[in-house]
């Protein structure tokens, strides 16, 4: 190991053990809970992870794991969910049809388009609304940090960017204990209930907690869906900044970071969907994924809880209203079209 590798490595370990030593908190905490209560609570591990995460925040707030937690939540997570692709195969993807695609496209721009119509009546400017509506229909605080660089200049341009991230990950965690229920409530069966959550839930963290929290069926239609989100990031962040050009207003030049780990989840699809049907390769094959599964499930609780640990409902509150209703607003505007359009498709 060199010295480099030896001092991140040290950087990370705080951050990243006190993550990690959440989750095992989460699985010994899961079956008591359940038997504390007579089975009456029965919260999913990654919902527990979260919840104690988040309970933890003043402690986690320390710089000294700040590192650990930016890796667990960034690059550890990334490779979790590229691993869940070991779990899809092509048919579950044309299984969605059509009618989806048309649904989430439709709905993504409605949202953009009430996200900017929002801040206009309440007196913000158009690019905290673009901000809001790209985050709420794309992909949380990555759609915000792509957005931002198209936006013109104006003087609440970086705190409204700092907000929306905030809000993007605290509304997430939100909705993501949320819609679940909501989904059974509207007696969606599992197709539909992973469409609802992967359609409308504003980070990839929050999506594939609540999906693999009901069942595994849900979990891969809910990745699936927002991945197609994702590959949507640089189309619609160069729309938007074609907008802001048309308005008579200069727009930054695009920056979005090429998805990677959506391009490894699409291999990794085409792996599962080929090598079974190989019978030299089945055997081999089916040997060793159960371990990449167990190893992107440890990947996707230990992010979970780093998410939790850097969740504040504190800065969330210190925010103004105006703000906080134009994002909840846009949030309440996808969930109200993909609700609708499920009952159509």
């Amino acid at each position: 190991m060199t010295v480099q590798a030896a001092v991140t490595s040290r950087l990370l370990m705080p951050g990243f053990a006190l993550a990690a030593g959440v989750g095992v908190a989460a699985v010994v905490a899961e079956p008591l809970l359940r038997q504390a209560t007579g089975g009456r609570l029965a919260l999913p591990v990654m919902v527990l992870a979260l919840v104690i995460g988040m309970a933890l925040y003043p402690l986690a707030a320390r710089p000294l794991f700040a590192p650990g937690l930016t890796f667990a939540v960034k690059k550890l997570l990334r490779l979790a969910i590229a691993l869940l692709g070991l779990r899809i195969a092509f048919g579950d993807i044309i299984g969605l049809g059509v009618g989806t695609l048309v649904l989430v496209v439709g709905s993504m721009a409605l949202t953009i388009a009430s996200g900017i119509w929002l801040a206009r009546r309440l007196g913000l400017h158009d690019g905290y609304g673009a901000l809001a509506g790209a985050a709420t229909a794309v992909c949380g605080a990555s759609a915000t940090l792509a957005t931002t660089t198209v936006l013109p200049n104006y003087p609440a341009k970086a705190a409204d960017t700092a907000f929306t991230v905030v809000a993007a990950n605290a509304v997430s965690t939100l909705v993501m204990l949320t819609y679940p229920p909501l989904a059974l409530l509207l007696g969606f069966d599992a197709t539909q209930t992973g469409i609802l959550l992967g359609a409308t839930i504003h980070d990839m963290a929050q999506v594939v907690g609540a999906g693999y929290a009901i069942s595994e069926p849900v979990g891969n239609s809910a990745v699936v869906v927002k991945l197609f989100r994702v590959f949507l990031l640089l189309p619609v962040v160069l729309a938007i900044g074609w907008w802001f050009m048309r308005q008579g207003r200069e727009a930054g030049e695009a920056s979005v970071p090429v998805p990677v780990f959506a391009l490894v989840f699409l291999a990794l699809v085409v792996v599962n969907s080929v090598l079974p049907a190989v019978p030299a390769l089945a055997a081999p094959y089916a040997a060793v994924k159960p371990w990449l599964v167990t190893l992107s499930n440890a990947g996707l609780l230990i992010a979970i809880a780093a998410l939790g640990l850097g969740t504040s409902v504190m800065a969330i509150l210190s925010i103004g209203w105006r703000h906080v209703a134009v994002f909840f607003g846009a949030t309440g505007v996808i969930l109200a079209l993909v609700t609708a359009g499920l009952f159509v498709i």
